[in-house]
């Protein structure tokens, strides 16, 4: 993913015109990636208010509690998503050194007693008020910055070597995935798993070093799994969701039934049935169903058709960033935003076990959305620079004084 050295040097000989009318059209990728995220977020708020005005009505006397919390969320998150576009992200650098260990520390403190807030025999939540904040969505943008500042430090020769492979990324996934596991979170840990090998992969490690790495996070994924009850229940069910269609496979098979109720078209924006408390956590991870049902396979395409093109521009961004620090972070938040659709997905569709990881940039969550909008406000700026050239850095004024000497001299 190395960039042209000389398409490079032509992109910073544009003049500021040129950089101008180029970001101004439709086809720039700052254009096509901010028009796909705000067609997400449009999706995901329209369909939160519709998928949980039953449930926020029973709660809370009114249909709009939900809804209300999310529009907070995509202010905040927008904030960040322009404040991070603004940032030149070559400032990064270094910030995932002090950000991987605040959020470690995050971690550990909300698995303390008085502290965490236990949802659904989960803790993983702090309370702050006016908001809970959950540490462990902020783990994946950490590790990303960490890795590409680690990885952009290390030429791809020194890959060859498995201690420059394994170290120090595998000691933090394991820190952070050993305090996401405590809480517990599986579904959370094995996205960042993920998220570490494919910057690996993207850094140029060869796979004679990353297949053993798989392999044994594969195996401890499968032991965790197996290991307690309930996550043992979901596989089985995963496989056969009719032979407990009342306990372990009912969100399973809630879920095709909505889907299946849909159709091509749908039966109509707000008239889901599924939502009258058939399925669970209709408007946070199966909102994907909501959507099939109301708007049909056409719905359903849409949104999957919107993420296939943001992996498509995350890909092209971080094949044309300026350079490899750049590259890096791009592919590591394109592995993470595709990834994390693609499980929500394939959890609703029976493709793959449920795991309880939202649909990013749609599900409700305010922590999910924020982190997110400020990851992709990262991108966007790393899209600019590969495309009109880096943003040159402010000179610093030269503290020497003017001796009094003749120039000549000088």
């Amino acid at each position: 993913m190395a960039t042209n050295s000389s398409s490079f040097a032509l992109r910073r000989g544009r003049s500021k015109t040129d950089s101008s009318s180029t970001t101004a059209s439709f086809g720039h990728p700052v254009v096509l990636l901010t028009t796909t995220i705000i067609a997400l977020l449009v999706v995901g708020i329209i369909m939160i208010l519709s998928a949980s005005s039953v449930q926020s009505f029973a709660s809370y006397g009114s249909s709009f509690v939900f809804f209300k919390k999310q529009l907070v969320s995509v202010a905040l998150g927008l904030v960040a998503f322009f404040l991070a576009y603004r940032i030149d992200y070559r400032r990064l650098k270094g910030f995932g050194y002090l950000l991987l260990p605040a959020v470690a520390l995050l971690l550990f403190l909300v698995l303390l007693p008085g502290v965490g807030d236990t949802v659904g025999g989960s803790q993983r939540w702090i309370p702050l008020g006016f908001t809970d904040f959950q540490p462990s969505e902020l783990a994946k943008f950490a590790l990303i910055l960490f890795a590409a500042d680690v990885f952009a430090r290390k030429e791809e020769s020194t890959f060859l070597q498995f201690s420059h492979t394994a170290l120090p990324m595998l000691p933090a996934i394991g820190i952070l995935a050993g305090l996401i596991m405590m809480q517990p979170d599986l579904g959370t840990t094995m996205l960042l798993a993920f998220i570490a090998i494919g910057m690996l992969f993207v850094a140029g490690a060869p796979l004679r070093h990353i297949i053993p790495i798989g392999f044994l996070g594969a195996g401890l994924a499968i032991g965790a799994g197996l290991a307690a009850p309930y996550r043992r229940d979901r596989i089985l069910a995963f496989m056969d969701p009719w032979k407990d269609p009342l306990e372990s496979g009912y969100h399973a098979i809630q879920s095709m039934i909505a889907l299946g109720s849909g159709g091509l078209f749908g039966v109509g924006l707000g008239a889901s049935r599924q939502k009258w408390s058939y399925i669970p956590n209709a408007h946070t991870d199966f909102i994907y169903a909501i959507i099939g049902e109301e708007l049909g396979l056409v719905g359903t395409v849409g949104v999957l058709g919107l993420f296939l093109f943001l992996a498509f521009m995350g890909i092209r961004t971080a094949v044309r960033a300026p350079d490899r620090f750049g590259m890096l972070i791009a592919s590591g938040i394109t592995i993470w935003i595709s990834l994390q659709a693609l499980v929500n997905m394939g959890a609703v569709t029976s493709s793959l076990p449920i795991t309880g990881i939202p649909l990013p940039l749609v599900s409700f969550g305010g922590t999910s959305l924020v982190v997110s909008l400020a990851a992709m406000g990262v991108l966007l700026n790393i899209a600019k620079q590969g495309e009109d050239g880096p943003t040159p850095r402010p000179k610093r004024r030269s503290r020497r004084r003017n001796s009094g000497r003749p120039a000549a001299a000088r």
